[in-house]
């Protein structure tokens, strides 16, 4: 019987000297997700808020022929002339934000990425009507310590989506 209370008392011991888990990456996650919802909710407002991006931020700029990076000040320069000619509807509902990795650890590390759709007007003029395609979109955004967003990525078919919008279809005329 003594036997058995001694392994009972050493099992707890063990058990009690575990560490406790590390929950800071989820945590992180957490936090960096809403980040990340106010930061689309502002783009498709046209109210961007760009205090959440860190002072070193880098955009990978993903588009055909583009230069590597864009920096903060490009992507304000970016966004004001998307905002001058169409209109951004986030129009996946309810949004999925999914947990990142780190490349070199495979760990989570509170990075955020989703998948979705959205829809983009090019509004009307005197000699065109309204026009609106929807682009399937990946983006990622990664942060720093301070939860500022460092680097951001979105890959879709931008080209094909612009190209759309700007088509001209030809009206068929009836031949008598």
């Amino acid at each position: 019987m003594k036997l058995i209370y001694s392994i009972l008392c050493l099992s707890l011991l063990v058990m009690g000297c575990q560490p406790a888990p590390d929950n800071s990456a989820s945590e992180a996650f957490e936090r960096n997700s809403q980040t990340v919802l106010d930061n689309l909710e502002n783009f498709q407002n046209e109210s961007m808020d760009y205090s959440e991006y860190a002072a070193d931020f880098v955009m990978r700029d993903t588009g055909f022929g583009a230069k590597d990076s864009l920096s903060l000040d490009d992507v304000m320069e970016h966004d004001k002339a998307l905002w001058g000619n169409y209109d951004f509807k986030l129009v996946t509902d309810p949004l999925s934000l999914l947990p990142g990795v780190d490349v070199d650890t495979k760990l989570a590390d509170g990075s955020v990425r989703y998948y979705a759709n959205w829809e983009v007007t090019l509004a009307a003029t005197d000699s065109t009507d309204a026009k609106s395609g929807v682009i399937g979109l990946y983006e990622s955004f990664d942060f720093n310590a301070d939860g500022k967003i460092i680097f951001q990525q979105v890959y879709g078919d931008f080209t094909g989506l612009f190209t759309y919008l700007h088509t001209v279809e030809m009206e068929e005329t009836e031949e008598e």
